[in-house]
């Protein structure tokens, strides 16, 4: 079998397909976001609301995934997940957390970095029902972040699962598991330029309300 090594520090991509200045920007931050959501969705990307989740336990180790973001307002950035999972963990221990949204095709990115708070059992129940039925046995069958045995363990689990509500026209919201929200205290919007001189906006909240700030690259 033959070997190819990947030259990595000749691998680069030159940033020439948008710019980003304070009078593009929208109002608020989510307002922001919500437009680049749109963009991303109307050009095509594959699951343009999966953004890079970032935590860290108690002792400053940090931990990062991909989630799927599933709620956007002024209060902030939702996502759903179970509860004793290893973000979870994360996130009850330090209430902090960032996330990315990683649009590579479109040489942009959105950073949003907050405090986090569980979201209410209404709004996550509304979540939940919009949610296909295996995805909901899935949540009720998944022990999240835990070692299995191997993949006949989560088989089982979830054929059991599948048994338990198989006379339910409803599938109810799993005690463990629920929502999440990043409230913002700050959301970058960061466009790719030409020589690495990334244009760099910022919204950043302060006593007084929100502030906009350029940040050099």
């Amino acid at each position: 079998m033959s070997e190819t090594n990947i030259a990595l520090p000749s691998m680069r991509v030159s940033y020439e397909q948008g710019s980003l200045t304070e009078d593009d920007l929208a109002a608020t931050w989510h307002e922001q976001l919500q437009l680049w959501l749109d963009q991303a969705t109307n050009a095509g990307l594959p699951e343009p609301n999966a953004m890079v989740l970032a935590t860290a336990d108690t002792e400053g180790r940090p931990s990062s995934r991909t989630v799927l973001a599933k709620g956007l307002d002024e209060r902030g950035l939702v996502f759903f997940t179970n509860y004793t999972s290893a973000k979870s963990h994360d996130l009850m221990a330090t209430r902090y957390a960032s996330a990315t949204f990683p649009w590579f095709a479109m040489q942009r990115q959105a950073h949003v970095r907050g405090t986090v708070e569980k979201v209410g059992p209404v709004e996550t129940a509304k979540y939940w029902e919009s949610r296909p039925r295996g995805s909901q046995m899935g949540a009720w069958a998944s022990p999240q972040s835990r070692v299995v045995t191997g993949r006949s363990t989560l088989e089982s689990a979830l054929h059991k699962i599948e048994r338990q509500f198989a006379d339910s026209e409803r599938v109810p919201v799993p005690p463990h598991w629920g929502g999440w929200r990043i409230r913002p205290e700050e959301v970058e919007f960061w466009q790719g330029r030409r020589d690495r001189m990334h244009d760099r906006l910022r919204f950043r909240l302060g006593r007084d309300g929100w502030d906009l700030q350029r940040v050099a690259p």
